[in-house]
C-alpha cells in the first residue's frame, strides 16, 4: 500500500508541475480596446453621404409635414390609429403591417445574397448616427493622431474645453433624435410647444430623454460593440452568402508578401506584392478589423478600406482595386455569376409579394362592417307571429372625410329592417348601431339558420362599401 501511495503522490506532483504551463486562461469579458478611426475620402465614403442623409433628413423631417390637414406619419397609440402619408391605418390592418416587414425581411436577404452587408455600411441607423458621432469627435478632437495624444494626455483647460465641446454636440444629437423619434407617436409640434413652455407630460419626458441616452450610448460609445455583439445580422448573415456574393475582400494573390518599399523601387524584383503593409486599411475601419485576415463577422461592408487603399495605390502609381467589391469565384480566378437561380428566384418571389401587398393596399375600402348577434336572446316573437332578431353593428369610417351611409339587407326574403337606416359618421369614428331584422311569416323560411348579409354604402361615395354575413334565427 506504501508504494501505491508514493506512485500517486508523485503522480500528484507531476500534474501540478505541468498545469501551470498547459492551462491558460480565457477572459470572457474582455474590455473594450477604443478604436480612433482615420478620416478619409473617396468615391465609397461619398456614396455613404449619398444614401445615409436623405434618411436621416427624412427621419427628421416627416414628422414636420402635414398631409391633409394632419401630421404625415403619426401612430396615434392612444387611439389605435396609424396616420402615414394621408392613409389610417387600424389595429385590423396589422395583416397587412406584418406583411410588409416580412417583405422587407426577405428584400434584406436578397440583396444580402447579392451584394453582401450593403444595408449595414450604407444606410443602417447605427451606421449613419454612429457616422455622424465621429464626425463631431473628428471637429472637435481632431484627427486621429491628435485624438491619440488628447486621451495620453494628463488633464488640462484645453481637453476639458475638447471632451465638453465633444459629449454636448453628441448629447444635442440625442436630444434631437430622441426628441423625433416621440414626436412620431406625440404631436411633434405640441410637444416642441410643450417642451419650450415647460409643459410636457412626464412620459413624453421621460420617453425623450430614453431615446437621448440610448442614441449617445448606443453611437458614441459602444458604437462597434452594437454591430459585433448586439446585433444579430451579423451572426447570421453567412448562411446568405454564396460563392458569388460581392463582399469587400482584399486580393491577396496580388498584394502578398507585403511590405514596405519606396515609390520609385520594383517592387516585383524584390519579391513583394502590391500591399505596402501601411495599415491604413485597419485605421479606417469602423470595427477595428483587418480586411486582409480575410471576410470576418465584424465587417459591416462600409467600403472604407477600399477608399483608403485605392488612395494608397494612386500614390504608389499601382492599379486601383487591391482592396474591393468581389466574389470568392473571382478572388479564385473564375469570374462572378450574376444570374443565378438563387437570385432570380428571391427576385420572383419578392415581385409577388410586391404586388399582392400593392393590390390590397390599393383596394383597400376604409370602411368596416362587423356584425354581433344578441347573444342574450336568440330571437324575439311578436303578438302577430312575427319573428326579430337583434344585432349590434360596428361600423367604422376609416375616411378622412364624413359621409352619410345606408344600411340594408340581402339574402332573405320577407325581411326587414326595424329602425333607422340612415347614419352620419365624421372621420374616423366608430359607431356601434342597434338594429332589429324582422321577418313577417317565418314559415316562408325553409331553416331554422338562414344566412343573409348586411350591406352598407355611402351615399355620396357608391365605392365606399362593405358587406358583412349573419344569421337570422326562427323557432324550431
Amino acid at each position: 500500500m506504501s508504494d501505491s501511495g508514493s506512485g500517486s503522490d508523485r503522480d500528484l506532483i507531476d500534474i501540478q508541475e505541468v498545469a501551470p504551463a498547459e492551462v491558460g486562461e480565457i477572459d470572457l469579458y474582455q474590455h473594450r480596446e477604443k478604436i480612433y478611426t482615420r478620416k478619409i475620402e473617396g468615391f465609397f465614403q461619398r456614396l455613404r453621404l449619398y444614401t445615409g442623409w436623405p434618411l436621416l433628413l427624412g427621419y427628421l423631417l416627416l414628422p414636420w409635414l402635414h398631409w391633409d390637414g394632419r401630421q404625415a406619419v403619426l401612430f396615434d397609440l392612444p387611439e389605435r390609429k396609424f396616420h402615414i402619408l394621408g392613409l389610417t391605418f387600424w389595429p385590423q390592418d396589422f395583416p397587412m403591417l406584418a406583411f410588409l416587414l416580412i417583405i422587407a425581411a426577405f428584400a434584406l436577404f436578397a440583396v444580402t445574397t447579392f451584394a453582401g452587408r450593403i444595408w449595414c455600411g450604407y444606410t443602417c441607423p447605427q451606421t449613419v448616427w454612429t457616422s455622424i458621432f465621429m464626425w463631431l469627435e473628428q471637429r472637435t478632437e481632431g484627427s486621429r493622431s491628435q485624438r491619440m495624444k488628447l486621451d495620453r494626455a494628463p488633464w488640462s483647460t484645453e481637453k476639458v474645453v475638447r471632451k465638453i465641446a465633444k459629449h454636448g454636440s453628441w448629447i444635442f444629437v440625442g436630444f434631437v433624435t430622441g426628441f423625433t423619434f416621440v414626436g412620431y407617436f406625440y404631436p411633434i409640434r405640441q410637444l416642441a410647444y410643450d417642451m419650450a413652455t415647460l409643459q410636457a407630460g412626464q412620459w413624453q419626458l421621460l420617453w425623450t430623454l430614453f431615446f437621448t441616452c440610448a442614441t449617445y450610448i448606443n453611437a458614441g460609445w459602444m458604437r462597434e460593440q452594437v454591430c459585433t455583439y448586439m446585433c444579430p445580422y451579423a451572426r447570421f448573415q453567412s448562411v446568405m452568402f454564396d460563392h458569388d456574393t460581392l463582399i469587400v475582400s482584399y486580393d491577396a494573390g496580388r498584394g502578398e508578401p507585403r511590405g514596405s518599399r519606396k515609390r520609385s523601387a520594383d517592387h516585383r524584383a524584390l519579391g513583394l506584392g502590391d500591399c505596402i503593409d501601411c495599415e491604413l486599411c485597419v485605421q479606417v475601419c469602423p470595427t477595428g478589423i483587418d480586411i486582409r485576415d480575410g471576410l470576418q463577422y465584424e465587417c459591416i461592408g462600409c467600403a472604407l478600406c477600399i477608399d483608403a487603399c485605392d488612395s494608397v495605390m494612386d500614390k504608389m502609381q499601382y492599379p486601383r482595386g487591391l482592396i474591393r467589391y468581389t466574389s470568392e469565384h473571382e478572388l479564385a480566378g473564375g469570374s462572378t455569376h450574376w444570374l443565378r437561380p438563387r437570385i432570380i428566384g428571391y427576385g420572383l418571389v419578392l415581385a409577388v409579394m410586391i404586388g399582392v401587398f400593392s393590390w390590397h393596399m390599393f383596394s383597400r375600402v376604409p370602411l368596416e362592417l362587423t356584425i354581433i348577434r344578441d347573444r342574450n336572446q336568440l330571437f324575439v316573437t311578436t303578438a302577430d307571429g312575427a319573428v326579430d332578431n337583434i344585432y349590434t353593428l360596428q361600423l367604422v369610417n376609416m375616411d378622412h372625410h364624413s359621409h352619410a351611409f345606408d344600411i340594408s339587407i340581402s339574402g332573405i326574403e320577407g325581411a326587414s329592417i326595424i329602425g333607422d337606416t340612415s347614419y352620419r359618421l365624421s372621420e374616423d369614428e366608430v359607431r356601434s348601431i342597434s338594429l332589429r331584422v324582422r321577418v313577417e311569416d317565418p314559415a316562408s323560411l325553409s331553416v331554422p339558420s338562414t344566412r343573409f348579409d348586411f350591406r352598407v354604402v355611402a351615399r355620396d361615395a357608391p365605392a365606399l362599401q362593405s358587406t358583412a354575413e349573419t344569421r337570422f334565427v326562427k323557432p324550431l
